[in-house]
This record gives C-alpha cells, sequence and structure tokens, in this order.
C-alpha cells in the first residue's frame, strides 16, 4: 500500500522511499524506512499529502507520496498527535 491509500489521520510505518534524489531529500526530512508517520490530510485534485513526523508537519508531492510504501497500523491517532494539542489557537 502506498502513502495515499491510507486514511486521513491513520498511521503507518514507512517500508520503502523512492530511489534517487526524491529519495534522498524524503530521507533527509526523516522520512525513513521504519518510521512511524500520521497522514494529517491529502488534497484533492493531485494536491500534497500532509504528514506528521516526529512532532513535524510537512508536505510531500501527490506523485512522490504514491512512490512511498507503508504498512498500515491502525485507524486511529496516537494521542501525542491529537490536533487539540498541536493546533489549540485554530480549533
Amino acid at each position: 500500500m502506498n502513502l495515499l491509500q491510507i486514511k486521513d489521520d491513520e498511521s503507518a510505518v514507512i517500508k520503502s522511499v523512492p530511489p534517487g534524489e526524491a529519495g534522498e531529500r524524503l530521507e533527509a526530512l526523516g522520512l525513513r524506512v521504519g518510521k512511524r508517520i500520521q497522514k494529517v490530510s491529502g488534497m484533492p485534485f493531485g494536491g500534497p499529502i500532509t504528514l506528521l513526523l516526529d512532532g513535524r508537519h510537512f508536505a510531500v508531492a501527490h506523485a512522490i507520496a504514491s512512490k512511498i510504501e507503508v504498512d498500515g497500523i491502525d485507524g486511529h491517532p496516537r494521542p501525542d498527535f491529537e490536533k487539540s494539542r498541536l493546533w489549540p489557537k485554530f480549533i
């Protein structure tokens, strides 16, 4: 399964990243094999995918996200990923 196939707020573990420069850039951001991530949102019409990794939010292009293989963990966010704690002034 790839990153596009998991639902918003679901957690997953990264199985593989694309080879080449894209993979190197993702690894520099901390997106490595074995890391647990949470998909925060996916924008429609081929827009970016927003992820939460180690308490940091960042976006990944739709085309690159389709090449990131993951293993789904669960449909429930971990307590430390709770949105109300991350963005209290916006919620």
